[in-house]
C-alpha cells in the first residue's frame, strides 16, 4: 500500500533539516541534507505505519451475527 505523506521541512540553527508530519503522529527526522531528512522521514514513516498496522491486527475483531450494516465509502 501506498501513502502520501505531507512533511514540514526546516533548516535547524546547527545546520541540520528537522522533518515532521501532521499526517502520522511521532515522524520526526532529521538529516544532513534535505534529500537525506526526506529519505529518513520516508523510513521513520514506513516504520510507523507498519507499527499501526501491527496493533490493528492485534486486536480481536467483535463478533457479530450473520449480518450486520456498515458505511464505506466510493469514489468516481
Amino acid at each position: 500500500m501506498e501513502w502520501i505523506i505531507n512533511l514540514h521541512i526546516e533548516k535547524l540553527p546547527e545546520g541540520v533539516y528537522l522533518a515532521t508530519s501532521d499526517d502520522i503522529q511521532g515522524l520526526v527526522a532529521q538529516g544532513r541534507t534535505i534529500a537525506e531528512t526526506i529519505e529518513i522521514a520516508r523510513d521513520v514513516a514506513r516504520r510507523l505505519l507498519e507499527a499501526q498496522e501491527e496493533k490493528r491486527q492485534k486486536i480481536p475483531e467483535p463478533s457479530i451475527g450473520t449480518s450486520f450494516e456498515c458505511a464505506v465509502v466510493v469514489g468516481c
